[in-house]
């Protein structure tokens, strides 16, 4: 699964030409989430496909870089022919960096 760096994701995230994705369960979302991004826990991303524009490259990130949920829903967006990355790290190194 292709990844995508914190500095390139800020960048993009300025520009408004990704979407990014918290694909944690929803308390862990609502204990602290990286700014703009929206919570489509992966147990809801098929249902939910409709939320996301189509013309945007979709980033997705959950609790670090070993998480296995940015990588299924990667997956899983590939599957439904969406463009997709996940988050090099996660929630916890994000908050780190002092970046929240």
């Amino acid at each position: 699964v292709d990844v995508i760096g914190r500095e390139e994701l800020l960048e993009r995230l300025r520009r408004g030409d990704v979407v990014l994705v918290d694909v944690r369960p929803p308390e862990e979302f609502d204990a602290g989430h990286i700014e703009g991004a929206r919570s489509i826990p992966i147990d809801e991303l098929e249902r939910r496909l409709s939320e996301l524009p189509t013309d945007l490259e979709v980033i997705a990130y959950c609790r670090g870089p070993f998480c296995a949920f940015s990588h299924e829903a990667v997956r899983r967006l590939h599957t439904a022919g969406r463009e997709a990355r996940r988050l090099e790290e996660g929630w916890p190194e994000w908050r780190l960096a002092a970046l929240t």
